[in-house]
């Protein structure tokens, strides 16, 4: 995210030292700086000559205090105004999405074609479901395209959401209307409507949302955009703002967006808060946007809420704690458990996963070690643990000369590879036997499991 603004920032940091407050001076080259990283990101001039302008105003005068550079100071400033030109200033209860109203609360999702409306609706069904425990139908307006309608079908069914049928030759009025009442008669609590999108805004499509919104009187009406739409984020969403009331707003893509800009761009012009952001394209890669999170990936800081976040839900506590009583008992770690600290890992995203979550500085360490090759070397271990029979992988000490060729072959690895997977379980054995004392749960609390072939 906003990659160049963090390199130059980190900059300058370096370069501000000294003085003991904040002036126009010492500010002018780092102002400066923002500026330019901004509108390389694509955000919206006025957006950002209002942020710079605010930035200048909190900053003038403000003392450099303990440990800090001027730079280090700055950075404060900026993050503070990032957070709050994304929503950081509202209530809990404007940014969370608003059910509280007569069951089925339905939501309207518009937005151009490609922004990734139908996928955004599967995942926000599958939020709906799995964070607050409602009984979710969705439906398809997109008599345009056909495959738009199965497409919701399939995502419906992934996200464990019921699926209203419609067909391309009906209005998406009456659809909408069929689906309310389907909705109500069956006791869901949630309708999500999605809409259809055109590759550009045009007059009929928005005549065609502002019907489906007059009908159905949505309580939520989300703008879904893509974050890397760049500056025609700001010229899509004042179209969709100036005819429908937003509500609220999706940001998709987020995950593969390398500038970042639409995130800046479309809460200021919309005036309407950015309530969720596309984060993967798995069914559940939705989270709730938090503009202060957002902020400090913006600046290198990274996202470490994020990474406990997915450590708790990628770590099956239950097994960690079976490991631990294991050990303390002196049943011994084998290569069952292993494979399962392995499985674990994946659970949590991978290597990279966790990396892209950590501040820059400790990434920027880890980013001389190969994170392709690690995990690749991940896989690799996780193919020879399963080419072992069940009984080697229980008491590895069988494993000699020619079990250790078998298992070669099966995994297509050489034998050496083999031996260093050996050498690599001793060396967890090993540590497993020093926590035999009961440290061993604590220890996977914190670090949320050992991770075997992690670059040393």
């Amino acid at each position: 995210m906003l990659e160049q603004l963090t390199t130059k920032l980190a900059r300058v940091v370096k370069t501000m030292r000294g003085q003991a407050r904040l002036t126009e001076e010492n500010m002018q080259e780092m102002l400066r700086e923002v500026r330019v990283a901004l509108l390389e990101a694509d955000v919206a001039l006025p957006v950002v000559r209002d942020l710079v302008a605010r930035i200048k105003e909190r900053a003038l005068g403000e003392e450099v205090v303990g440990s800090l550079t001027p730079g280090q100071a700055l950075v404060g400033v900026v993050q503070r105004e990032l957070t709050l030109l994304m929503g950081g200033d509202l209530a809990d209860r404007e940014r969370d999405i608003n059910l509280a109203t007569q069951p089925p609360a339905v939501v309207l999702l518009a937005g151009l074609q490609g922004a990734g409306k139908t996928t955004t609706a599967g995942k926000l069904a599958r939020w709906l479901k799995d964070e607050r425990k409602k009984k979710v139908l969705a439906v398809s307006t997109d008599v345009y395209r056909p495959a738009a309608i199965e497409q919701l079908k399939t995502v419906s069914a992934q996200a464990g959401a019921e699926f209203f049928p419609s067909s391309a030759g009906d209005s998406p009025v009456d659809i909408a209307a069929r689906a309310l009442d389907h909705a109500k008669r069956h006791f869901f609590e949630v309708l999500i409507v999605d809409t259809a999108g055109r590759l550009a805004i045009d007059e009929e499509m928005m005549q065609e949302v502002a019907a489906l919104e007059a009908s159905l009187q949505p309580i939520e009406t989300l703008f879904v955009v893509d974050a890397m739409l760049g500056q025609d984020a700001a010229s899509t969403a004042k179209a969709f703002a100036d005819r429908l009331p937003l509500t609220g707003v999706i940001l998709t893509k987020l995950d593969g967006d390398s500038r970042g800009g639409a995130a800046m761009s479309v809460r200021t012009i919309t005036g309407a808060p950015i309530k969720f952001a596309g984060i993967s394209e798995k069914i559940d890669g939705l989270e709730v946007f938090d503009a202060e999170r957002h902020a400090g990936r913006v600046l290198g800081m990274g996202d470490i809420v994020a990474l406990v976040e997915e450590v708790q839900k990628g770590v099956d506590m239950d097994a960690a704690q079976r490991l631990a009583d294991k050990v303390k008992s002196g049943s011994g770690f084998d290569l069952n458990d292993f494979l399962g600290q392995i499985t674990q890992m994946k659970n949590m995203g991978g290597l990279a996963g966790l990396m892209d979550k950590l501040p820059s500085q400790l990434a920027s360490r880890a980013a001389g070690a190969d994170m392709g090759r690690a995990e690749r070397d991940v896989k690799r271990m996780e193919g020879i643990i399963c080419a072992m029979t069940p009984l080697e992988r229980r008491k590895p000490e069988l494993i000699k000369a020619s079990r250790k060729r078998r298992i070669a072959t099966g995994a297509g690895v050489h034998v050496q590879e083999v031996n260093r997977l050996l050498n690599q379980f001793e060396q967890m054995q090993g540590m497993m036997k020093k926590m035999k004392g009961g440290g061993l749960m604590k220890m996977m609390k914190r670090m949320g499991g050992a991770f075997p072939g992690m670059p040393r």
